[in-house]
């Protein structure tokens, strides 16, 4: 029986060929370097950074209208009191 044995490797995978003769047997053998899960991982804490960094910026968002919000309640609230003071003017010139 003849074996012949054939290794490659790419630095990230490893293959393992074994070739025996006569039954035409043929072995394959492939492992990784776990590049894949390292893959995985720095996508992970992208997505929790993004997430982050947009939960942050609706929060921004929502104070900036909060702000404005208020701001035109206090425009509002003095266009108010000059309206009260004009027509309490005109009554006294009456």
């Amino acid at each position: 029986m003849v074996e012949r044995v054939t290794e490659r490797t790419d630095g990230v995978t490893a293959e393992r060929v074994t070739e025996t003769g006569g039954g035409g047997t043929v072995v394959v053998e492939r492992g990784g370097s776990g590049a894949g899960l390292l893959i995985g991982f720095v996508l992970l804490i992208a997505v929790v950074i993004g997430a982050v960094y947009l939960f942050n910026q609706n929060n921004r968002e929502n104070a900036k209208t909060d702000a404005v919000t208020q701001a035109a309640k206090d425009v509002g609230g003095a266009a108010k009191d000059v309206g009260d003071a004009a027509q309490d003017a005109a009554k006294k010139v009456q």
